[in-house]
């Protein structure tokens, strides 16, 4: 679409609803949070996923608020055409439609593989819970908190896609949320399985896979 000919497709608080609830529920029926700590996480990252398309469908504060050094910068751009919400790809000069930009595929991958992870994980760890096992095969085999990695690749893949002042803030938040979160579970893992959650800790990392060792989470 042209952004000098689109029209804007602002205020569809019905597209706000329908897709802030999509996302929502699909990552509920990957996640199945239980306890205070696992709604937590959740409605963290449902928040985020609010803000997110309450700016993509509703109201673009970012552009608003951007709009003026946008206009100063980029001329030739109508920056309320919806396409345009798109920065990336509008700051980097992307001419043709966005949503086959390089960012926009790249959020693609992000939240795919974030999406993965929470399945695959959450497999792996609704096992360990049935017998009172540590959960260390899987996905857990290469990263110790593979749940809260997918979320924070989820959230990546928005950004990149659809960047705006509100999540780029709250992001960083979440993220130390969820590293919090990830030491606090750390703690009581050590204190239930002791010398066994000592010894997965030496071997695995926390949040990032060591290079070569992706292949163990088949």
């Amino acid at each position: 679409m042209n952004p000098d000919t689109a029209t804007p497709a602002y205020g569809l608080w019905s597209l706000v609803i329908v897709n802030s609830l999509v996302f929502i529920v699909f990552a509920f029926s990957f996640t199945k949070p239980h306890t205070q700590r696992d709604w937590r996480s959740f409605g963290a990252f449902s928040a985020f996923v609010v803000a997110l398309f309450s700016e993509m469908y509703g109201y673009p504060l970012t552009i608003y608020l951007l709009s003026g050094w946008l206009q100063s910068r980029y001329p030739d751009v109508n920056w309320f055409a919806h396409d345009s919400g798109h920065l990336l790809e509008m700051l980097f000069g992307w001419k043709t439609n966005p949503h086959f930009g390089p960012f926009h595929l790249l959020s693609f991958a992000l939240i795919g593989g974030g999406f993965w992870l929470l399945s695959a994980a959450w497999k792996v760890l609704y096992a360990a819970q049935r017998t009172h096992t540590l959960a260390t095969t899987g996905p857990y085999a290469v990263m110790r908190h593979p749940q809260y990695a997918g979320f924070v690749l989820i959230m990546s893949g928005f950004l990149v896609q659809w960047p705006t002042l509100l999540t780029i803030v709250m992001f960083p938040v979440l993220v130390y949320m969820y590293v919090r979160l990830a030491r606090r579970e750390e703690r009581e893992a050590a204190t239930e399985f002791g010398a066994d959650y000592v010894r997965y800790t030496a071997r695995v990392p926390a949040f990032i896979p060591r290079p070569g060792a992706v292949g163990k989470a088949q």
